[in-house]
């Protein structure tokens, strides 16, 4: 099984992290700005899973998420 998300099953996460979650990308988005200052993609993920019980699947989709919107904030 492939490590990397395509934008399709990136996008379907996404769409159901609010319903599994009880919680908003937003809110998500929100919570790793306040985080800890880790690194390493993995470190990132491997926080949100141990501190707030998310599945593998989920917790990397935030972390994809949050990194395409702080590139997205420094181009633009």
């Amino acid at each position: 099984m492939s490590l990397v998300f395509s934008e399709e099953t990136h996008r379907n996460l996404l769409s159901r992290i609010p319903h599994c979650t009880g919680r908003e990308i937003s809110d998500w988005l929100r919570t790793v700005d306040e985080g800890p200052a880790l690194v390493r993609f993995d470190e990132k993920v491997a926080w949100l899973r141990g501190e707030h019980d998310l599945a593998y699947g989920h917790a990397k989709a935030i972390i994809h998420e949050h990194d395409l919107r702080r590139a997205a904030r420094r181009l633009g």
